[in-house]
Protein backbone atom coordinates (compact mmCIF):
# COMPACT_ATOMS: atom_id res chain seq x y z
CA UNK A 1 0.00 0.00 0.00
CA UNK A 2 1.55 3.09 -0.67
CA UNK A 3 2.37 5.82 1.85
CA UNK A 4 0.64 9.12 1.96
CA UNK A 5 1.95 12.44 0.91
CA UNK A 6 3.79 14.84 3.28
CA UNK A 7 1.05 17.42 3.45
CA UNK A 8 3.02 20.99 2.32
CA UNK A 9 2.89 24.44 4.71
CA UNK A 10 0.93 26.67 2.56
CA UNK A 11 3.63 29.51 1.60
CA UNK A 12 7.14 27.56 2.04
CA UNK A 13 9.00 24.84 0.96
CA UNK A 14 9.13 22.56 4.57
CA UNK A 15 7.49 19.44 5.17
CA UNK A 16 5.14 18.50 8.10
CA UNK A 17 7.55 17.66 11.13
CA UNK A 18 10.72 19.66 9.59
CA UNK A 19 12.61 21.71 12.17
CA UNK A 20 11.50 25.41 12.14
CA UNK A 21 13.64 27.68 10.80
CA UNK A 22 15.47 30.34 13.08
CA UNK A 23 14.25 34.16 13.24
CA UNK A 24 16.83 36.52 11.90
CA UNK A 25 18.23 38.69 15.31
CA UNK A 26 16.78 42.04 14.80
CA UNK A 27 19.36 44.67 15.28
CA UNK A 28 18.73 47.03 17.89
CA UNK A 29 21.64 49.00 17.52
CA UNK A 30 22.99 51.08 14.32
CA UNK A 31 26.18 49.51 12.74
CA UNK A 32 29.56 50.80 14.04
CA UNK A 33 32.36 50.06 12.00
CA UNK A 34 36.24 50.08 13.05
CA UNK A 35 37.72 53.13 11.36
CA UNK A 36 40.91 52.58 13.07
CA UNK A 37 42.68 52.00 9.35
CA UNK A 38 40.66 54.42 7.73
CA UNK A 39 42.03 57.44 6.02
CA UNK A 40 41.54 60.41 8.07
CA UNK A 41 41.90 64.40 7.27
CA UNK A 42 42.64 67.25 8.87
CA UNK A 43 40.81 70.19 8.26
CA UNK A 44 42.83 72.11 6.57
CA UNK A 45 43.78 69.23 3.83
CA UNK A 46 39.69 68.27 3.90
CA UNK A 47 38.78 72.02 3.13
CA UNK A 48 41.60 72.08 0.25
CA UNK A 49 39.85 68.96 -1.38
CA UNK A 50 36.76 69.88 -1.45
CA UNK A 51 37.79 73.10 -2.42
CA UNK A 52 39.25 71.05 -5.18
CA UNK A 53 35.56 69.61 -5.82
CA UNK A 54 33.95 72.83 -5.80
CA UNK A 55 36.01 74.43 -8.11
CA UNK A 56 34.07 77.52 -10.51
CA UNK A 57 31.28 77.48 -7.90
CA UNK A 58 30.14 80.07 -6.36
CA UNK A 59 32.15 80.54 -2.66
CA UNK A 60 28.99 81.49 -1.19
CA UNK A 61 26.26 79.23 -2.50
CA UNK A 62 28.28 76.21 -1.92
CA UNK A 63 28.01 74.70 1.89
CA UNK A 64 29.79 72.72 3.87
CA UNK A 65 28.04 69.95 5.71
CA UNK A 66 28.79 68.06 8.83
CA UNK A 67 27.91 64.59 9.43
CA UNK A 68 28.13 63.00 13.04
CA UNK A 69 27.39 59.42 13.42
CA UNK A 70 26.33 58.24 16.72
CA UNK A 71 26.26 54.92 18.59
CA UNK A 72 22.96 53.95 19.97
CA UNK A 73 19.42 52.46 20.09
CA UNK A 74 17.57 52.60 17.28
CA UNK A 75 14.56 53.36 18.77
CA UNK A 76 15.82 55.26 21.32
CA UNK A 77 15.54 59.63 22.07
CA UNK A 78 17.06 61.58 19.22
CA UNK A 79 19.51 64.81 19.46
CA UNK A 80 17.91 67.69 18.17
CA UNK A 81 18.40 71.15 18.95
CA UNK A 82 18.62 74.67 17.45
CA UNK A 83 21.96 76.62 17.59
CA UNK A 84 23.66 79.86 16.58
CA UNK A 85 26.79 79.49 14.94
CA UNK A 86 29.54 82.00 15.91
CA UNK A 87 29.36 82.85 11.78
CA UNK A 88 26.02 81.84 10.66
CA UNK A 89 25.49 80.48 7.19
CA UNK A 90 22.78 82.02 5.31
CA UNK A 91 20.20 79.99 4.80
CA UNK A 92 16.48 81.15 2.66
CA UNK A 93 14.35 79.05 4.45
CA UNK A 94 9.99 78.96 4.11
CA UNK A 95 8.24 79.84 7.39
CA UNK A 96 4.51 78.30 8.11
CA UNK A 97 2.82 80.28 11.16
CA UNK A 98 0.17 78.50 12.81
CA UNK A 99 -2.25 80.91 14.77
CA UNK A 100 -6.06 82.13 14.53
CA UNK A 101 -6.17 83.56 10.93
CA UNK A 102 -7.26 86.94 11.57
CA UNK A 103 -5.44 87.74 14.71
CA UNK A 104 -2.46 90.24 15.42
CA UNK A 105 -0.39 87.48 15.34
CA UNK A 106 -1.03 86.48 11.71
CA UNK A 107 -0.62 90.31 10.76
CA UNK A 108 3.21 90.30 11.87
CA UNK A 109 3.75 86.86 10.59
CA UNK A 110 3.11 87.69 7.45
CA UNK A 111 4.71 90.86 7.27
CA UNK A 112 7.55 88.83 8.86
CA UNK A 113 7.52 86.90 5.90
CA UNK A 114 6.08 84.11 6.94
CA UNK A 115 4.80 81.59 3.03
CA UNK A 116 1.61 80.02 5.13
CA UNK A 117 -0.58 81.74 7.88
CA UNK A 118 -3.72 80.20 9.44
CA UNK A 119 -5.04 77.31 10.71
CA UNK A 120 -7.24 74.98 8.65
CA UNK A 121 -5.88 76.40 5.52
CA UNK A 122 -2.45 75.28 7.24
CA UNK A 123 -3.86 72.12 7.82
CA UNK A 124 -5.51 71.47 4.55
CA UNK A 125 -2.25 72.24 2.91
CA UNK A 126 -0.53 69.51 4.92
CA UNK A 127 -2.59 67.04 4.61
CA UNK A 128 -3.22 67.03 1.13
CA UNK A 129 0.68 67.13 1.37
CA UNK A 130 1.74 70.45 -0.24
CA UNK A 131 4.31 71.38 2.36
CA UNK A 132 5.84 74.16 1.24
CA UNK A 133 7.89 75.57 4.39
CA UNK A 134 10.77 74.45 5.53
CA UNK A 135 10.13 75.60 9.64
CA UNK A 136 6.86 75.36 11.30
CA UNK A 137 5.74 77.91 14.49
CA UNK A 138 2.50 77.37 16.63
CA UNK A 139 0.99 80.57 18.54
CA UNK A 140 0.04 79.42 21.68
CA UNK A 141 -3.38 79.84 21.23
CA UNK A 142 -4.09 77.17 17.87
CA UNK A 143 -1.61 74.84 20.08
CA UNK A 144 -4.97 72.53 21.45
CA UNK A 145 -6.37 72.73 17.46
CA UNK A 146 -2.98 71.46 16.07
CA UNK A 147 -2.89 68.69 18.18
CA UNK A 148 -6.49 67.29 17.38
CA UNK A 149 -6.04 68.41 13.59
CA UNK A 150 -3.80 65.02 13.13
CA UNK A 151 -0.81 66.98 10.90
CA UNK A 152 1.33 65.72 13.56
CA UNK A 153 1.52 62.33 11.73
CA UNK A 154 2.70 64.15 8.93
CA UNK A 155 4.76 66.36 10.38
CA UNK A 156 6.53 64.58 12.73
CA UNK A 157 8.64 62.24 10.84
CA UNK A 158 9.39 65.29 9.25
CA UNK A 159 10.86 67.35 12.16
CA UNK A 160 8.36 69.83 11.46
CA UNK A 161 6.10 69.60 14.57
CA UNK A 162 5.61 72.88 16.44
CA UNK A 163 6.42 71.61 20.46
CA UNK A 164 7.07 73.78 23.61
CA UNK A 165 10.36 71.86 24.13
CA UNK A 166 11.82 72.94 20.77
CA UNK A 167 10.49 76.92 21.39
CA UNK A 168 8.26 76.50 17.83
CA UNK A 169 5.07 76.68 20.14
CA UNK A 170 4.77 80.43 21.05
CA UNK A 171 3.44 83.55 22.31
CA UNK A 172 4.64 85.93 19.46
CA UNK A 173 5.72 84.03 16.17
CA UNK A 174 6.96 86.89 14.13
CA UNK A 175 9.65 87.54 17.08
CA UNK A 176 10.54 84.22 16.57
CA UNK A 177 11.16 84.08 13.24
CA UNK A 178 13.49 87.34 13.55
CA UNK A 179 15.10 85.25 16.52
CA UNK A 180 15.81 82.32 13.84
CA UNK A 181 17.56 84.49 11.29
CA UNK A 182 21.19 83.11 11.72
CA UNK A 183 20.48 80.16 13.77
CA UNK A 184 20.25 76.55 12.21
CA UNK A 185 18.97 73.33 13.46
CA UNK A 186 19.89 69.86 13.53
CA UNK A 187 18.31 66.67 14.52
CA UNK A 188 19.40 63.05 14.28
CA UNK A 189 18.04 60.67 11.55
CA UNK A 190 19.93 57.02 11.27
CA UNK A 191 21.90 57.52 13.66
CA UNK A 192 23.56 60.43 12.39
CA UNK A 193 23.48 64.68 12.85
CA UNK A 194 23.95 66.84 9.98
CA UNK A 195 23.81 70.19 9.27
CA UNK A 196 25.53 73.14 7.48
CA UNK A 197 28.35 74.24 9.46
CA UNK A 198 29.87 76.95 6.88
CA UNK A 199 30.10 78.51 3.37
CA UNK A 200 32.86 77.82 0.58
CA UNK A 201 33.58 81.08 0.94
CA UNK A 202 34.66 80.82 4.74
CA UNK A 203 38.02 80.74 5.99
CA UNK A 204 39.63 78.22 8.20
CA UNK A 205 39.22 80.04 11.16
CA UNK A 206 35.89 80.55 10.41
CA UNK A 207 34.36 77.26 9.92
CA UNK A 208 37.21 75.86 12.79
CA UNK A 209 34.64 77.85 15.03
CA UNK A 210 31.21 76.70 13.53
CA UNK A 211 32.79 73.17 13.57
CA UNK A 212 33.93 73.42 17.43
CA UNK A 213 30.29 75.09 18.38
CA UNK A 214 28.57 72.17 16.51
CA UNK A 215 30.18 69.77 18.19
CA UNK A 216 30.17 71.03 21.61
CA UNK A 217 26.57 71.46 21.09
CA UNK A 218 26.01 68.05 20.02
CA UNK A 219 27.68 66.87 22.71
CA UNK A 220 25.52 68.32 25.52
CA UNK A 221 22.61 67.13 23.96
CA UNK A 222 24.28 63.60 24.26
CA UNK A 223 25.04 64.25 27.94
CA UNK A 224 21.61 65.31 28.51
CA UNK A 225 19.84 62.02 27.71
CA UNK A 226 18.35 59.97 30.06
CA UNK A 227 21.43 57.79 32.16
CA UNK A 228 19.89 54.65 31.03
CA UNK A 229 20.63 55.96 27.24
CA UNK A 230 24.61 55.77 26.01
CA UNK A 231 25.41 57.96 22.92
CA UNK A 232 28.86 58.44 21.52
CA UNK A 233 30.07 60.34 18.81
CA UNK A 234 32.20 57.73 16.30
CA UNK A 235 32.81 59.49 13.07
CA UNK A 236 32.68 63.19 12.33
CA UNK A 237 32.75 63.55 8.05
CA UNK A 238 32.80 66.73 6.76
CA UNK A 239 31.58 67.52 2.94
CA UNK A 240 29.95 70.05 0.48
CA UNK A 241 27.03 70.54 -1.53
CA UNK A 242 27.97 68.31 -4.34
CA UNK A 243 31.27 66.97 -2.63
CA UNK A 244 32.37 63.53 -1.24
CA UNK A 245 32.86 63.02 2.54
CA UNK A 246 35.74 63.58 4.58
CA UNK A 247 36.29 61.89 7.78
CA UNK A 248 37.96 65.04 10.03
CA UNK A 249 40.74 63.52 12.46
CA UNK A 250 40.08 66.23 15.08
CA UNK A 251 43.22 68.11 14.05
CA UNK A 252 43.51 71.72 12.00
CA UNK A 253 46.74 70.52 10.10
CA UNK A 254 48.61 67.47 9.38
CA UNK A 255 52.09 67.47 10.47
CA UNK A 256 52.99 66.30 6.86
CA UNK A 257 50.75 68.97 5.07
CA UNK A 258 52.01 71.73 3.13
CA UNK A 259 48.42 73.50 3.18
CA UNK A 260 48.77 76.48 4.85
CA UNK A 261 45.83 78.46 6.41
CA UNK A 262 46.42 81.54 4.31
CA UNK A 263 45.98 80.00 0.89
CA UNK A 264 42.76 79.00 2.37
CA UNK A 265 41.89 82.13 3.72
CA UNK A 266 41.20 83.99 -0.17
CA UNK A 267 37.72 84.35 -2.07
Amino acid sequence: MASKKQPIVKGSNKKKGDAPEKKKKVKTHYTQYDLRNEEQFSLLDAMRYIRAWEVGQKPMTIKYEMAVKLSGLKNGPVVRNRIRLPHPVKTDFRVCVICPPDSKYAEAARAAGAVLVGEDDVFDAVKDGRIEFDRCICQIDSAAKMNKSGIGRVLGPRGLMPSSKLGTVVVDPAKTMKDMVGASEYRERMGVVRMAVGQLGFTPEELSRNVKAFLESVKKDVARLSDKISKNMTEVVLSSTNGPGFPLSGTMKDTNSRITERELSGP
